[in-house]
């Protein structure tokens, strides 16, 4: 085989623009702060339910691909219901090892 039978293959590159990067984050806040809600345990603020959100992106999209299982609601690219599963399991595995909840008003500590 030469050199000039060699065909390299296309090569196609998503579209990164400001407003869809401005959505992505959008959703991941609130998915991670409904996750939060669910699970009860709240660190940090908005910036916290982002980061939780996107980490969950990531894991909900994972163990979807990892089971085969479909994507069900998918909102400018993101598949808001496996963010919202994998953000609930990473806000339930922070708060087993971090210790602690949400509502800590109910009873005193000596």
């Amino acid at each position: 085989m030469f050199l000039s039978q060699v065909v390299t293959p296309e090569i196609t590159i998503p579209s990164f623009t400001v407003p869809g990067i401005i959505v992505t984050l959008l959703i991941a806040a609130l998915c991670g702060a409904l996750a939060q809600l669910l699970v009860g345990y709240t660190r940090g603020g908005c910036l916290a339910s982002i980061v939780v959100g996107i980490v969950g992106a990531l894991i909900g999209s994972w163990l979807a691909s990892w089971l085969r299982l479909p994507n069900i609601l998918v909102i400018a690219g993101v598949d808001v219901v496996w963010t919202i599963i994998g953000a609930a399991l990473l806000t339930a595995i922070l708060a087993v090892v971090m210790g602690g909840s949400r509502f800590r008003g109910f009873r005193r500590r000596y």
